[in-house]
């Protein structure tokens, strides 16, 4: 006869009720430490268009010592916009590493949001300058919304942000959403917005270019968020040969990430900070860029913070599950 066990199902309701923003930093902190001491596997990345029209993904990894499989299946699909619904999707499965036995099944569009505005976070804790007070961020959708709202929670001196639309207008939505923790504003020049300000996050689809080089001044802090797949580029060209460079991963960055346009540009992962500190102080005049892909172990973590919420509060479906 067959083992029958239990498989946890989490909507997009159950999660989003269960995420804390606190809570996701401290799982996405542990997934970069993981990481830098090779305790956290990440498996090569799927990353390859549709005929559809849309983009499918998958990241996958393992942490042994933990009993962490999985995977998440993500990617984009713009044309959900015509039909009134997001283009981004992601699920999330958890396996029993020892059976091969799924565990619970997760939506992963809120973790993803979450888990990439933590990583964003935690970027600017450790490289942005302390003082900084003036942000520009490109994009309006639903990535550069949780990176904003990181970004004021992670620099307390922040005050004014400016944004850049892809219409080019105001977009009073998203700037109802801080307007009562800064001065939000459209950027009317997208090179004076960037020379102007002290952290610059691109929270864009990847199409193009999204301004000179020249506008960076000294001491910028770039949070790069928007590229993640081969052929995507959201900064130019002789930026990063400028720059003290940072990525999650130094493969991804190289295969998928702004680093496939400057691969034998020197950098540090990410995780060798968030283990050992930044080292020497970081200088006024100096430029950093932080690359973030996204990792799989990212998503591991936070995935399975919330199905050991789930279980104690009993919350989500359960399927029985013949094995």
């Amino acid at each position: 006869m067959p083992k029958v066990e239990t498989l946890l199902l989490l909507n997009k309701d159950q999660v989003e009720a269960l995420l804390s923003p606190q809570d996701v930093v401290l799982a996405v902190r542990e997934a970069f430490l993981l990481h830098h001491q090779r305790k956290g596997r990440l498996f090569p990345v799927v990353r390859e268009q549709l005929a559809t029209g849309g983009i499918f993904g998958i990241k996958s990894g393992d942490v042994e010592e933990q009993d962490l499989l999985g995977f998440k299946a993500a990617g984009f699909w713009p044309n959900n916009r015509d039909i009134g619904s997001e283009p981004h999707q992601a699920t999330i499965l958890l396996f029993d590493p020892h059976t091969g036995r799924p565990e619970c099944v997760i939506d992963g569009n809120a973790v993803t949001t979450m888990r990439t505005g933590a990583a964003g976070a935690l970027g600017l804790e450790a490289l942005a300058r302390p003082d900084s007070a003036t942000l520009c961020v490109f994009g309006t959708g639903v990535q550069a919304q949780i990176q904003t709202r990181f970004a004021l929670d992670a620099l307390p001196l922040l005050r004014s942000v400016k944004y850049v639309s892809s219409s080019g207008t105001r977009v009073p939505a998203f700037e109802s959403l801080f307007a009562s923790r800064c001065d939000i504003q459209l950027a009317t020049s997208v090179n004076t917005a960037v020379a102007e300000s002290d952290v610059v996050i691109t929270a864009t689809p990847g199409r193009s270019v999204l301004f000179d080089a020249d506008a960076v001044r000294a001491g910028t802090h770039i949070n790069c968020v928007g590229t993640d797949t081969r052929g995507k580029r959201e900064l130019p060209a002789r930026l990063l040969e400028r720059a003290n460079v940072y990525v999650d991963d130094t493969t991804q960055s190289v295969e998928i990430g702004e680093l496939q346009w400057a691969p034998t540009v020197a950098r540090t992962e990410f995780g060798n900070l968030v283990a050992n500190g930044p080292g020497a102080p970081r200088r006024q005049d100096e430029i950093t860029v932080f690359d973030l892909t996204g990792l799989a172990l990212q998503d591991l973590t936070v995935a399975r913070m919330l199905c050991r919420a789930a279980r104690e509060a009993g919350i989500g479906t359960k399927v029985g599950w013949p094995w």
